[in-house]
């Protein structure tokens, strides 16, 4: 919430304490007129700010009123009929459709100042299931757009300027030719983020191959003019002669120059390179973009946005040196919904200090820095990238198994205690919520009681969801494995709906093999 600025009244309020404090009673009564005559102007004040807000919520209803809502009776009809078609389907419950609906609804207005022959239309799929159905909506919210009533899945950001480039771009406008200053300045302010070729003529080589990548491209509006004038107004650190293509982004590094040979996969691979501001602020409406960047190896900073002041310049000069190598995001540690699931792969889902970790999506690892400044986060990139640093495993503080009869191991101990160990190790795979491990646990403690005296054995149990280790990969709970003391690198997995006389089976057959190895 924002505090609130001191209102009209407020104001001419306190100055009228101040002349009452001030000036003499006949002052006063002489001025009764002119308090009149105030009152009038504070009336048309507050008609004035009324004004303002009752705007802002016209624009939106009217942007909503450019929507066509679907049903059971039209949805067909209105696809047929209509050459490109743009449906979102929602259900009123669902929290994601309440935040994109007004962004779609702006698309709406926007495609319709532009001329754009696009339908914008909506179904409430909960009310409608069947007619939802029939055009493939099976999840909330989907968007889907209808070219000659075949469909394809909207795949790019969530904005109001994401979605009327993509959908532009899928029904014919993959490039906008601006020809005037006018029009240049009309283009920027409608687009936080584009990209701008100057071709002193609309043909050859080059430009064929820039029309392509923005065919190619789903997010990225791109603009082309043969005016160097209007090139500069659009891409002012212009400097080559006969063509160029530029990248413009609201933020600090503004303006970048595509330096590569003008082929579809360069321009595409720039794009994605630099498309992202230094460091990108996670939301719901484009996580789903940062979550598919080619970037696979990503930094996340979660702190509170105080923290961030702090830590916004220094981070921005880091992902500068990283450029293409790392992308750098910002998470609000206060929104739970973006930060918990992150921090609780870590057991930091409690933590309100800030916190720095990695994840590398190509090769499924995850890194955590401990106690961050600017000065580690730079050297924590540094060792990321050329294997000094190592992966990240939960463990929980390691237990005292003195007396246990079935071991508790962690993540720290996983290697001594299983891996390492010169005994056959039975353990018991396990997490919390897992409704059917617990029947499995009263087992494991009746067979680890039935073999106590076999010294060649060893019974026990880790908790995975708290537990990390890079050679214990487990999908489903619980899980039973074995492993022989002569290969712990291939362990056993036994079945875990067998009952208890099966199992006890097994584990003989298998220290039995053992026994007869050693011999």
């Amino acid at each position: 919430m924002y505090t609130s600025k001191p209102t009209s009244r407020f104001i001419f309020f306190a100055i009228f304490l101040t002349l009452l404090l001030t000036f003499s009673i006949t002052v006063l009564s002489d001025d009764v007129d002119d308090m009149e005559g105030l009152d009038e102007l504070l009336a048309i004040d507050e008609e004035e700010q009324d004004h303002v807000q009752s705007s802002e919520t016209d624009v939106l209803s009217r942007a909503q009123r450019v929507v066509l809502e679907l049903n059971a009776e039209n949805s067909k009809k209105v696809i047929d009929e209509n050459e490109n078609v743009l449906v979102l389907g929602y259900a009123p419950w669902c929290v994601k459709s309440a935040e994109l609906m007004p962004h779609f609804a702006e698309a709406a207005m926007s495609l319709r100042e532009l001329g754009s022959k696009i339908l914008m239309a909506k179904i409430d799929a909960e009310r409608y299931p069947k007619a939802a159905s029939v055009l493939g909506i099976k999840g909330f919210p989907t968007l889907l757009l209808f070219v000659n009533a075949t469909s394809q899945p909207y795949n790019a950001g969530l904005t109001s300027e994401e979605i009327v480039t993509w959908a532009r771009k899928k029904t014919g406008v993959p490039v906008v030719r601006v020809s005037s200053g006018t029009e240049a300045s009309e283009f920027i302010k409608k687009h936080s983020v584009y990209a701008v070729g100057f071709f002193e003529k609309f043909e050859g080589p080059d430009y064929e191959e820039f029309v392509k990548a923005a065919t190619s491209d789903n997010e990225i509006q791109f603009a082309e003019t043969s005016s160097s004038e209007v090139a500069r107004i659009l891409f002012p650190d212009i400097k080559a002669t006969s063509h160029i293509l530029g990248l413009v982004k609201s933020e600090p590094e503004k303006f970048t120059t595509f330096e590569n040979a003008f082929k579809v996969d360069n321009i595409l691979q720039f794009l994605d390179d630099n498309k992202f501001p230094l460091v990108t602020l996670l939301t719901e409406i484009n996580s789903a973009r940062v979550y598919s960047s080619s970037n696979k190896l990503q930094v996340y900073v979660f702190s509170d946005f105080d923290e961030l002041k702090s830590l916004i310049e220094p981070l921005q000069n880091i992902a500068r040196k990283f450029k293409s190598q790392i992308m750098f995001i910002h998470v609000d540690i206060k929104v739970e919904n973006l930060a918990k699931p992150f921090l609780t792969l870590f057991g930091l889902e409690n933590s309100e200090d800030t916190v720095v970790t990695a994840f590398d999506y190509k090769h499924g690892s995850k890194y955590l820095l401990e106690d961050p400044t600017p000065a580690k986060i730079e050297d924590f990139c540094l060792g990321i990238l050329d294997g000094t640093v190592s992966p990240f495993y939960k463990s929980q503080p390691i237990p005292d198994n003195e007396e246990a009869n079935i071991l508790t191991i962690v993540g720290k101990t996983f290697d001594s205690l299983v891996l390492d160990s010169n005994k056959n190790v039975f353990l018991e795979v396990h997490a919390p919520w897992c409704f059917s491990c617990e029947t499995t646990s009263k087992q494991v403690g009746k067979l680890a009681k039935h073999f106590m005296g076999l010294e060649t054995l060893t019974f026990a149990r880790i908790d995975a969801s708290a537990n990390e280790h890079p050679r214990l990969q487990v999908n489903d709970y619980p899980t039973l494995l074995f492993y022989p003391a002569e290969d712990k690198t291939n362990p056993i997995s036994l079945p875990t709906k067998s009952n208890l006389k099966d199992l006890a089976k097994l584990i003989n057959k298998y220290c039995k093999s053992h026994a007869k190895d050693e011999l």
